[in-house]
C-alpha cells in the first residue's frame, strides 16, 4: 500500500494530465494478460497516446473541477486512462482495433476535446479519416480546378494542331 504523501503526489500528478490532455478515453480491463497489457501500451505509445491504470478513488479526486469529473463520478471496477495529447482519431482507431482482438478490454466514455462522448462516438471517431488523409484530401481538391484548367488550356492548343494536321494530309492547304 502506498503512503498517504506519494498518493497524494500521484493524484496532484493526475491532475495536471486531466487538465492539459485534449482527449481521454476510459476504459476496463478486468482479465487483461501481461502480455495483453504490453502489446496495448505498446499500441498506444504508436499512436501518440499514455495509457495508466488508476484506483477510481483518487482519479475522482483529482478530476474535480477539471473537464473530466463528469466523466469520472461513476467509474466502477478497475479502471484505466488513455491520454491523446495529439490526434485523438488515431488513438480512438488503435483501442478499437485492439477491443475487437481482446474482448477483455472495452470502453467506457471518453473526452475528445473537451467534450464527453459515449462508447458508440468513440467507434464513430475510430472510423473517420486520419489527419493526413484529410489533408491529402484537402490539397487534392485545392489543385483539382487548377489541373483542370491547365488541362482545358493545353487542350485548345492540341485541337488545333490536330485539325491543321488533318487539313495538311488530307490536301486542303495546298494551292
Amino acid at each position: 500500500m502506498k503512503p498517504k504523501s506519494r498518493k497524494k503526489q500521484d493524484v496532484e500528478q493526475l491532475r495536471r494530465d486531466l487538465e492539459k490532455s485534449k482527449s481521454l478515453f476510459t476504459a476496463a480491463f478486468q482479465g487483461i494478460k501481461v502480455k495483453e497489457d504490453f502489446e496495448l501500451r505498446k499500441q498506444v505509445r504508436a499512436a501518440g497516446g499514455r495509457y495508466i491504470v488508476v484506483a477510481n478513488r483518487l482519479a475522482r479526486r483529482a478530476s474535480e473541477g477539471t473537464p473530466a469529473a463528469p466523466l469520472m463520478k461513476d467509474l466502477k471496477g478497475m479502471t484505466s486512462l488513455v491520454f491523446a495529447d495529439r490526434d485523438p482519431v488515431a488513438l480512438a482507431r488503435a483501442l478499437t482495433n485492439y477491443a475487437k482482438a481482446h474482448p477483455v478490454f472495452s470502453f467506457r466514455a471518453g473526452i475528445v476535446e473537451g467534450r464527453v462522448v459515449d462508447v458508440a462516438k468513440i467507434g464513430e471517431l475510430a472510423n473517420l479519416p486520419s489527419k493526413e488523409m484529410i489533408h491529402a484530401r484537402l490539397l487534392f481538391l485545392i489543385n483539382a480546378p487548377a489541373q483542370r484548367l491547365a488541362t482545358a488550356i493545353s487542350a485548345v492548343g492540341r485541337n488545333l494542331a490536330i485539325v491543321i494536321d488533318q487539313g495538311v494530309q488530307q490536301g486542303k492547304f495546298s494551292g
